[in-house]
């Protein structure tokens, strides 16, 4: 298991190689474990770097914070994009799930974004769990940390494409960064959160009400979630529950809230995992 202190000179030195000192680096970053670990690697290995958090009007509002706290205390440039308006025309009148959308969305304004103010260069923080392993970094001409694929037109850094999940964990803790935490179902076991537009159920065609539903009903969710410590999310408009390490008592609580917004509490199905 690597230290995050070699991390840091191995990829110090990858950048002295590729000419990485005289570029300027735009992180995507989303507040999360992974791409907060690779902000804080390439600040800390003396790279020019600023961070770019889309957010929208179902976003997180705590963890939006706290990625405002965290670049702060790097003493790191952030730059906040409100997608509001570009997700809406995207993903309205399609079927779930949003987060395929909202890739594109964020993708497209970054890359412009980059462009426009002067980047050389977009980072994020896929690590080697993530499913662009394989068919698009197979188009990648040598070491796949440095990727410039026609389609985008501007290269990407992913610092830590060649550590698992596992050892990201490890790292970010090593690191001391510790995300605020919504306590999501998540789609893995690994913390892995997103925003509450994920738990539209697939096949559904997504209306700006339902976004509103899945936003209202996980935010009263994660309160409960927090309190007790397990991950807890409810997929609308089926309100489906999902949850990890869940007792009975909880998923009493998540029960009346479900109640509350239409959903019939005692034929709710529960997935306990």
């Amino acid at each position: 298991m690597r230290d995050i202190e070699s991390v840091v000179e191995e990829i110090a030195r990858f950048s002295e190689e590729h000419g990485l000192y005289e570029k300027r680096i735009l992180v995507m970053f989303s507040g999360g474990k992974d791409s907060s670990l690779a902000l804080y690697i390439l600040k800390e290995a003396g790279l020019n770097v600023s961070a770019l958090t889309f957010f929208h009007r179902w976003s997180w509002r705590e963890t939006l914070n706290w990625a405002m706290g965290f670049t702060k205390k790097l003493g790191v440039e952030h730059y906040l994009v409100d997608i509001t308006n570009g997700l809406l025309r995207e993903v309205t009148g399609r079927k779930g799930p949003v987060c395929i959308n909202c890739k594109k969305v964020m993708l497209w304004n970054a890359k412009w974004f980059a462009i426009n103010n002067g980047f050389d260069i977009l980072a994020k923080g896929d690590n080697a769990n993530d499913k662009i392993i394989g068919a698009l970094l197979d188009q990648c001409e040598g070491d796949i940390r440095l990727c410039g694929l026609p389609r985008i037109g501007i290269p990407f850094f992913r610092p830590l494409i060649k550590y698992t999940a596992e050892e990201v964990e490890a790292l970010a803790e090593e690191a001391g960064i510790r995300p605020y935490r919504m306590y999501e179902h998540s789609r893995r076991r690994q913390w892995r959160e997103g925003c509450p537009l994920q738990y539209i159920d697939r096949e559904e065609i997504v209306t700006e009400k339902l976004m509103d539903l899945a936003y209202r009903v996980n935010y009263e969710v994660s309160k409960i979630a927090r309190k007790r410590k397990v991950r807890v999310s409810v997929r609308v408009p089926s309100f489906e529950v999902m949850c990890w390490d869940c007792d009975g008592e909880t998923l009493r609580g998540v029960g009346e809230i479900i109640s509350k917004f239409g959903g019939d509490e005692s034929g709710t199905s529960a997935r306990k995992t």
